[in-house]
This record gives structure tokens, C-alpha cells and sequence, in this order.
């Protein structure tokens, strides 16, 4: 089997995965946070909505440096913006994962200031900096649903709220 296509099957599942939960934030608490060093609910939701346009630069650039870093989003204001944004960006990450299996053992770096922090294959890279992100994110995600009284969708199995 290619790359691609193990890559693929994981990549739609947890696409899907992250969908539901976003699809459930509450629109009168995305300024809500649990704790003052938390991001609010809003700003995490539009953090996730954006993590698949990260592959832009793992999948089709060499490397990436924080001195090229784009300034945060600006909190998305409702549920569909967000759902916008993210629907947008998986479908785009989706074709950009058309790569051979020589594309995807290609190395990728992380650079400071042209210094590199290190490098790894492509798609150790994409599964890290985006799969694996957004799955720390959407657990935080699905905290947040749960101390604002939202049903958990099953997410690896059953939730509390969904068999």
C-alpha cells in the first residue's frame, strides 16, 4: 500500500472526527474560557478550524521558518465561520496530500531565523504538526464541550453522552 492511501483512510477518520465536535460549540460561549490561561472557546475553535492549512507548507515546501509565521487568527464569531474555515481547509489539505511515497520520505525542516531546529521525514512532519495537533486540540475541544454542559460525540468509541 502507498503512503497516500494509509495516510488518506487516517486523515478523512480524523477529519470527520474533528467536524462533529466542531460542529457543536456553543455560539453563545465562544468567549468562554476555563481557566484565565486558557484560550477561549473561540479562539481554540478557530485554532482547529485552521491547523489543516499547516500541510500547506510541510507537504509542498522543503521547510518552515517562525520568522515567516503569519500573525494568529482572529477569533472566528460564529459556528459556521468556523465550520467555513475548516471544511475549506481540509478539503484543500486533502489534494495536497497527492504526494508519492518518495514525496513523503522526503525530509522537511523546522527553521528560527534560518537556523533549522531540526528535520524529519514529510510525513512524520504532517502527522505531528497537523494530525497529532489537532488531535491534542480536539481533546481540549471536547473539555470544553463538556464544562459548557454540550453532548461529547463518540469520538475513538462511545462517549459519556453517545454510544
Amino acid at each position: 500500500m502507498a503512503i497516500k492511501d494509509g495516510l488518506l483512510a487516517e486523515y478523512d477518520h480524523e477529519m470527520g472526527t474533528t467536524r462533529r465536535l466542531l460542529e457543536r460549540i456553543p455560539e453563545d460561549k465562544l468567549s468562554w474560557k476555563p481557566h484565565d490561561k486558557s484560550m477561549s472557546l473561540g479562539d481554540l475553535s478557530t485554532h482547529l478550524s485552521n491547523i489543516p492549512n499547516w500541510a500547506g507548507n510541510i507537504l509542498n515546501d522543503s521547510s518552515f521558518d517562525f520568522a515567516d509565521a503569519p500573525p494568529n487568527l482572529t477569533a472566528k464569531t460564529s459556528r459556521s465561520a468556523v465550520l467555513e474555515q475548516f471544511d475549506a481547509a481540509a478539503k484543500q489539505t486533502r489534494a495536497w496530500l497527492d504526494k508519492s511515497d518518495a514525496e513523503y520520505a522526503g525530509r522537511w525542516s523546522l527553521k528560527r531565523n534560518g537556523q533549522e531546529l531540526f528535520s524529519m521525514p514529510r510525513v512524520a512532519a504532517f502527522r505531528s504538526f497537523v494530525l497529532n495537533h489537532m488531535i491534542h486540540h480536539r481533546g481540549q475541544l471536547s473539555v470544553y464541550l463538556r464544562l459548557t454542559n454540550v453532548p461529547v460525540p463518540a469520538i475513538y468509541g462511545p462517549s459519556a453522552d453517545e454510544g
